[in-house]
């Protein structure tokens, strides 16, 4: 018979479980500092050596770092996933930004489809939440471009697919460094803020309505207007450049 005995479970093990599961759920995201070990073995109901031995192992694994005198820390897993030469390459290349955009496009349109089915309830309360911050506007455009990027991700989120959620916040990543555009100069721009709210409610719309269909175009129609955006405004600085070439041979006549 295909049986064997049961083998108790260590605590240390049960404590990495957890951890692990955190980690994988996007709840426990990279930086985040972990508690006190006195606090966490409290909140865990585990003795201190047992905790240890759990945090060891998860920092042999990679998934935690500790820094002397600051604490235990979720590891930056996915540090590596694009390479500084690459990151550059995509910053020196207009094309990447349309790449970039078209695989946004498709990616959270089927998250946002996925989570007009699967979210529940409570994850559509934090959309909700989110999206509410950014229709009280008053924010700094570096404000308003976090909102923004957290209602996304909150979506990713929703969705409940492990492996888009952490693909896409690497992707997200790369948005917040600027390697692709500056986000805070579109929500500079009064008509394009304005235009910007009115997606987002559409997007929420569908959601709170949970639409699949509804959500997905919604999403994809914003995520149209940023591309169109970019490339107007990559267009503009191209005429402003000719343009004050233009301006200095004239001076110089």
């Amino acid at each position: 018979m295909p049986f064997e005995p049961v083998q108790p479970e260590k605590l240390s093990q049960a404590v990495i479980r957890q951890i692990e599961q955190l980690i994988l759920r996007g709840i426990l995201r990279p930086g985040d500092r972990l508690p006190p070990e006195r606090d966490l073995a409290d909140r865990l109901a585990v003795s201190r050596p047992s905790l240890r031995e759990a945090l060891a192992d998860l920092q042999d694994s990679g998934l935690l770092v500790s820094r002397a005198g600051s604490g235990v820390f979720v590891a930056d897993v996915l540090g590596s996933a694009f390479s500084p030469a690459l990151k550059r390459l995509f910053a020196d290349h207009d094309e990447a930004v349309d790449d970039y955009l078209a695989f946004r496009r498709d990616m959270e349109g089927l998250a946002a489809e996925r989570a007009a089915r699967a979210a529940t309830d409570t994850d559509l309360k934090v959309i909700d939440a989110i999206f509410r911050k950014m229709e009280r506007g008053g924010a700094e455009p570096a404000e308003e471009a976090r909102r923004d990027a957290d209602f996304h991700m909150a979506i990713i989120e929703a969705s409940h697919n492990v492996i888009m959620l952490h693909m896409m916040r690497s992707m997200y990543d790369l948005l917040r460094d600027g390697v692709f555009y500056n986000r805070r100069i579109m929500f500079a721009q009064r008509t394009t803020r304005a235009a910007l709210l009115d997606q987002h409610r559409a997007i929420n719309a569908a959601l709170q309505a949970r639409d699949p269909d509804g959500a997905r175009a919604a999403v994809e129609a914003h995520l149209a207007y940023v591309a169109k955006a970019q490339a107007a405004s990559r267009r503009d600085a191209a005429h402003e450049a000719i343009a004050a070439k233009r301006h200095a041979h004239e001076l110089d006549r």
